[in-house]
């Protein structure tokens, strides 16, 4: 507790307890919203590429299911682990200001050569976005956390709300560069999205000062600011890590040699921290430790979504003519941001009642509804009409996989910054997305499961034998999500009484 007193003595917004007293009373923050929107516009660009690599690898690039899959897993892996380092630059060197800063610009730059139409700009410019990612994911997630004292009940609120901002800009950008990309030139959508990560990057510079101290600075153990060397040497790393990630994309099979080492590594080290401090904050972490895990198997079924959903949408279900770009990477974030005010709004009234779900409940919930949603695609599979899947029971398994995903996504950012000793708080925020990580990955192999014969990007198969692949899959899918819910429920009184009094 001395230690966190500590931090926010450093970190917190620099007013006087009454005003901080008042903002609690009326509600969250202001700085809440400077975060929100800055977060909401690079979700736009983030999501609005996103919506279209899958589908430009197979109708473009005329990559097979497989391939397409597999280098997509390799982004999206190498997008959740580069926070594992960005995290560590924003503690150690940058301060969480800076990171955030430079990792804007270096998506923005990402975002408009994805946007020229050269064979060589595919690759280098996913690179970019990468690098860049890796220093703002994790650290405008851990500034939010800082708006708090600890203890404060409107932490998971805040995440939800933040969260909610992640979506909104997801569900726009997917809707708006998904339709614009598969419709009109799929390099207009990839330039679209940069043109909103510039948004983003503006937003967030014109309203820091508001900002106060937190994240400006990182200092070392004596309080003294970190070279501008040591910063220098970070800003040329974050440029010179970008060739390595263009040579993945083109040996894209070596990517799951790379991963699990990293993950039992980076597991360990986690584990001799945790072990070297007292007892409370050890099984704090060792709480977090352990959930971070079994979200690795939430994110290997639920990051579908970009993967092979995208696939099976245009393929199985029926879209009422709209792009499947469009359609499925609106409909999820959608779901959320209906969903994210009131699930925020129980869980305060909960624990208000001091009946609000523990995390590990949470988390263990969360499994339950990916099953269920995963199970409802099953059901739409067994009514389809010549391999037409209807929108009912598409939309009806997509609001399944939303629900459970507000039980851990929004959690899992909270708890981070609950569970973790303050000097490692953007150590262990990357360790959550090195998870999500080792999920994106295994979600590629997943999607290889579901690979469809095709020439030219057209299938060879008919809807209906395509159809029958994708809900064998969906079927497995659905026996082990029940699986590790059941798993984590048993674990929940253990890892109640590790988390003490935190929720």
């Amino acid at each position: 507790m001395a230690n966190e007193t500590a931090l926010l003595d450093d970190d917190i917004l620099k007013v006087d307890k009454e005003t901080y007293i008042a903002d609690a009373i009326e509600g969250h923050p202001k700085q809440l919203a400077l975060l929100f929107f800055t977060e909401m516009w690079e979700r736009f660009s983030f999501y609005g590429m996103r919506a279209l690599l899958v589908l430009f690898m197979v109708h473009q690039l005329h990559y097979a299911d497989a391939k397409a899959n597999l280098i997509y897993g390799t982004y999206t892996a190498l997008v959740y682990l580069m926070p594992l380092f960005g995290g560590i630059a924003a503690d150690k060197i940058l301060g969480y200001r800076k990171a955030i800063i430079l990792g804007g610009a270096l998506m923005a730059l990402g975002h408009l050569i994805l946007a020229i139409p050269e064979e060589w700009s595919f690759f280098a410019g996913m690179a970019f976005l990468i690098s860049g990612n890796g220093f703002f994911k994790p650290n405008i997630s851990t500034m939010v956390g800082k708006l708090y004292r600890p203890g404060d009940s409107r932490r998971d609120g805040a995440f939800s709300i933040f969260y909610m901002g992640v979506n909104l800009g997801a569900a726009i950008g997917g809707l708006i560069c998904g339709y614009v990309g598969q419709k009109i030139n799929w390099h207009y959508g990839f330039g679209l999205a940069g043109i909103f990560m510039v948004v983003g990057l503006i937003t967030f510079l014109i309203g820091q000062k508001s900002l106060g101290n937190i994240g400006l600075t990182a200092k070392d153990e004596n309080g003294v600011e970190v070279s501008k060397q040591s910063q220098m040497a970070v800003f040329i790393g974050s440029l010179v890590i970008i060739p390595i990630f263009i040579f993945l994309f083109n040996n894209y099979t070596l990517m799951g040699k790379i991963m699990f080492p990293i993950c039992i590594v980076a597991t360990l080290a986690m584990l001799y921290i945790a072990f070297r401090q007292d007892v409370e904050a050890r099984n704090k972490m060792l709480t977090a430790i352990v959930l971070v895990a079994f979200s690795v198997l939430f994110w290997a079924f639920y990051e579908q979504g970009g993967g092979s959903l995208n696939l099976y949408t245009e393929r199985n279900v029926n879209t009422f003519g709209f792009p499947a770009a469009a359609i499925n990477n609106f409909i999820n974030p959608f779901y959320i941001i209906l969903l994210s005010f009131p699930f925020a709004w129980l869980w305060l009234a909960l624990s208000k009642r001091d009946k609000e779900p523990s995390t590990p409940m949470k988390f263990s919930m969360s499994f339950f509804q990916l099953g269920i949603g995963f199970l409802l695609f099953v059901v739409g599979a067994k009514l389809a009409l010549d391999g037409r899947v209807s929108f009912f029971w598409y939309a009806l398994g997509y609001l399944m996989l939303t629900t459970g995903e507000l039980c851990i996504s929004p959690i899992g950012l909270s708890m981070i910054t609950k569970l973790s000793p303050p000097k490692f708080t953007g150590m262990m925020m990357g360790f959550w997305f090195l998870a999500s990580a080792l999920g994106q990955h295994l979600a590629g192999v997943i999607g290889t499961l579901m690979a469809i014969p095709s020439e030219g990007g057209t299938t060879t198969v008919s809807a209906t034998e395509s159809l029958s692949v994708y809900s064998g899959v969906f079927m497995k899918i659905f026996y082990v999500s029940i699986g590790g819910g059941i798993v984590l429920l048993i674990l929940v009184p253990l890892l109640k009484r590790w988390m003490n009094s935190s929720k």
